[in-house]
């Protein structure tokens, strides 16, 4: 099955079997993101996070205090 990435078009070739395949096909609403831009925007997340100024929404107080 042949993907691309929302972030910075990169086609990509995924098995068939796999959980994400079976996840986009069954559902067009969730989109790719290739691994180079999964871990970028998790270092940049963590970046943030570690500045203190980072505010998580939709979550519960006790997990924000756990940061």
């Amino acid at each position: 099955m042949k993907v691309k990435c929302v972030l910075c078009d990169r086609l990509e070739e995924l098995n068939e079997d796999t959980s994400m395949a079976k996840r986009l096909k069954n559902r067009p609403i969730h989109t790719y993101m290739c691994e180079e831009c999964t871990k970028r925007i998790a270092d940049r997340t963590c970046e943030r996070i570690a500045t203190g100024n980072f505010k998580f929404y939709r979550s519960s107080s006790k997990i924000e205090k756990d940061f």
